[in-house]
């Protein structure tokens, strides 16, 4: 189905600009803590930025039909310092999403009646609730100079859900455990 609304539209390429940069910011900030010395976070982060990838090819394949050229206007944190400083930054970011980009989207979408872009804002900002917990965890331990204890991350390709304890199935989304991306030490 189409995307019929520009605001809508707007949206949903906003959101895959800002999931894109996050994905790469990530990936970025993995390698910086792994020089560190701590690799959990890097893993962490390496996690974090594949439900990212999921959120932007959500957001991407709602726009499937909206061929051509735009300027997109996303906001996102620069910069790369220590560990404990990138993931400030990622706890930021990952807040906006949370407490005023998606509920907006999310909304618009559903006062627009566009249940495909509603559903991919829905996906982000339930995954994104997670991640805000998850870099807050890896952020006590590096504030004390140290790697974060962390099992293995596991998270779904469709939704961008991230735990570290798998479900049966995907609490937002349903997909089967099996399904499951594994990011292990």
């Amino acid at each position: 189905m189409a995307v019929k609304n520009a605001m809508t539209a707007d949206f949903l390429r906003s959101a895959f600009g800002g999931e894109s940069m996050a994905h790469m910011r990530y990936l970025i900030w993995a390698e910086m803590a792994d020089k560190e010395q701590m690799p959990n976070i890097g893993r962490l982060f390496r996690a974090i930025a594949y439900a990212e990838w999921a959120h932007a090819d959500n957001h991407f394949r709602v726009l499937k039909e909206q061929v051509g050229d735009a300027t997109v206007a996303a906001g996102a944190v620069f910069g790369a310092g220590k560990t404990v400083d990138n993931l400030q930054g990622a706890i930021d970011g990952e807040l906006h999403e949370v407490e005023q980009m998606y509920p907006v989207y999310l909304e618009t979408a559903r006062c627009q009646n566009e249940r495909a872009a509603e559903r991919a804002f829905h996906f982000a900002l339930e995954a994104e609730k997670i991640h805000v917990r998850l870099f807050q965890e890896a952020q006590a331990a590096a504030q004390q100079g140290r790697d974060m204890e962390l099992g293995t991350v596991y998270v779904c390709p469709v939704c961008g859900h991230t735990t570290t304890d798998l479900p049966d199935a995907c609490p937002v989304c349903g997909l089967d455990k099996g399904k499951y991306k594994h990011f292990t030490a």
